[in-house]
This record gives structure tokens, sequence and C-alpha cells, in this order.
């Protein structure tokens, strides 16, 4: 728990360093200690899976006496309130360095934290840092970082060859993670997918045309052929799933 200004300088660095997640809900600051940037998953979403997914966080502090300790929690939902906290293998420290970057790992396991696909979303990651002197910091927020379940597309097109200017079936499929059972599932209907293709001979793909799941996931639609080339399914993710691309399929259009 976060100790008061009076507590901290009563007891010292020791207690303060056995601190894990702050229970305040306001940044506090004793001191010169400042932490100067924090950096989560080199900036980008953090995507999981179905098996345990390990995350770094990079956390420069500052202090003129040195760092004693710089540590950091990833959680889920109100600073005071979390639905999901996950702890730092290990702090850093302690330097006699004014400024040093903490490179902390945490590992997320799927069906324990995060426990359910409730939990995917904005995540935050609270740190602190304390120094020699007692000085300290401690920020609720330091940064926050998406926390995605993973997808997969797949896709097929029938007939293969087809004839010149017959009608094309391309279908496929997108699943998400599942974090309470460990597998993947078909998505949600009515999301948005694009049916790309690309002339044979070519490195670019172009969208034919948006189509939305069906149940399970599923996908389906029908395209006139009069070119070889490769038909691809492109999701792209929302506000608590990965965007994903399916594998090439190559149609070979004949007479």
């Amino acid at each position: 728990m976060r100790m008061s200004s009076a507590v901290a300088a009563a007891c010292g660095v020791v207690a303060l360093s056995a601190l894990t997640v702050p229970a305040a809900h306001a940044d506090e600051r004793f001191g010169d200690t400042d932490i100067t940037g924090v950096v989560v998953n080199d900036g980008n979403p953090v995507v999981v899976g179905t098996g345990a997914r390990t995350v770094t966080a990079e956390v420069t502090a500052t202090d003129p006496s040195g760092l004693q300790q710089v540590n950091a929690t990833l959680y889920h939902g109100p600073f005071g309130a979390p639905d999901s906290t996950v702890a730092s293998t290990a702090a850093c420290g302690p330097t006699v360095a004014t400024t040093t970057t903490c490179t902390l790992t945490f590992t997320l396991t799927p069906g324990t934290a995060p426990a359910d696909d409730s939990l995917a979303g904005d995540w935050h990651l609270s740190a602190y840092a304390i120094a020699p002197d007692s000085d300290a910091v401690f920020l609720d927020s330091a940064a926050t970082v998406s926390v995605l379940r993973d997808s997969q597309v797949s896709v097929d097109a029938t007939p293969k060859p087809v004839k010149w200017g017959r009608v094309l079936t391309v279908t496929g499929g997108v699943r998400n993670a599942d974090w309470a059972t460990g597998t993947f599932a078909g998505a949600e209907a009515g999301r948005p997918v694009s049916l790309q293709f690309r002339p044979k001979g070519s490195s670019t793909y172009c969208t034919v045309k948006t189509v939305p799941t069906a149940a399970g996931g599923a996908l389906s639609t029908t395209v006139r052929a009069y070119t070889d080339g490769s038909y691809r399914w492109s999701y792209a993710g929302t506000a608590d799933t990965a965007a994903a691309v399916s594998a090439g399929t190559f149609v070979d259009v004949v007479g």
C-alpha cells in the first residue's frame, strides 16, 4: 500500500522498497525523484493469444543521489480497484547513476491475468522510483497500453482452376483468442473484413470489397475471375481484438 510522507520519513527506504501496487488515487512525489519516460512493448499494442505472453516496459527515472529501486505494475480497471494486475518479475536497482532506464518484464497468462475476454482493451502501468535518501515518486498511470485478443483469418476459393469470367466463391473465417478457455473461437457476426486481390506477378494487394462476418466469424462472397492471382482476407481488428491477414490463396484462370 502507498505510504504517507510522514510514514515514509519514519520507515525509510526499506519499507518503501516493499511496495508493489500503490493503492492511493493520485500521483505522489517526495523530493526531487522523477520518472521522465515510460514505454510499454516498444509503444505497440500487446497481442495475447492462448498462451503466456511476455511484455517489457522501460521506465526512465532520475534522482541526484541515484536510485534505490524502480518498479511497475500492469493493471486493468480503476487504479483504486483494479480487476486484474500483473506484477513485474523483478525490480531494478540499486544504482549510483543519477538517471537510469529500467527494463521490467511482465507475463500475461490467459485464464489467470487476463482471466477472460472482458479484460481486453486499455491497461495501465503504475510505476514508482525510490532514491537512497528516501525521496520517491509514485505514478498511478505512467502509461496506457492496449492489450488485445489475438486473431486468426483463413481463406479458400473455389473452383480451382476457374474459367475466365466465371463466378469464384471466396470463403474463410475470423477467429479470436478466448482467454477463458485457452482456445480460438469464431468472431462475432457483423465485423467488416476486406477481400483483397493481388494479380500474378504483382507484390501489391488491392481491396475488392468489404464483407461482414456471419455467425461464428464465417466469411463468404463471390467475384468474377478475369486474371490469375491470389485472394486473401484482411481483418482490421477492433478495440479488443488484433488485426490479422490470411495467407493468400492462388487462383488460376483458364480459357
